[in-house]
């Protein structure tokens, strides 16, 4: 954003709905694939090793936004658990990559799909389609707020 100006009032209410809304949808969609009582840290977790294999504990801390200790202690949970295994790292001895075993792979994904299928699901049985195609087009809006 510019400091030469200062923003209009439907950009700031923009920002606040937009950020607001992706909050409580980000909650209902991580909720859908919720059982067993798996928490949403671990889900987290596991959604991330499927996007960045290998990564270390303090990697995962920072892109959760997490203690150090708290991430370690879900990393242990995980894998006594049998969802991920920790190796050193072949270019430095000293440091542990956390990665997924094919059953922390396989959760990461099941969940995957059930997020996908609860928001497909709604979208479908609460929105016409008219209001779907509003919603591809204002995700096309975002994606290029969020373009590199």
């Amino acid at each position: 954003m510019s400091t030469e100006s200062t923003p209009s009032a439907s950009a700031v209410r923009a920002s606040n709905d937009v950020r607001a809304v992706i909050r409580r949808l980000r909650r209902k969609v991580r909720a859908a694939a919720a059982d067993d009582g798996f928490v949403f840290a671990r889900m987290s977790v596991l959604g991330q090793l499927m996007d960045n294999d290998h990564l270390t504990v303090s990697d995962l801390a920072a892109i959760e936004g997490m203690r150090h200790q708290s991430m370690a202690a879900t990393i242990a949970g995980l894998a006594e658990l049998g969802m991920v295994e920790r190796r050193r790292d072949p270019e430095d001895g000293r440091r542990l990559l956390i990665g997924l075993t094919a059953e922390g792979r396989r959760q990461a994904e099941a969940g995957r799909q059930a997020r996908g299928e609860w928001l497909a699901g709604e979208l479908e049985h609460k929105c016409t389609e008219e209001e779907r195609q509003t919603v591809i087009a204002a995700m096309a809006v975002l994606e290029r707020l969020v373009r590199d």
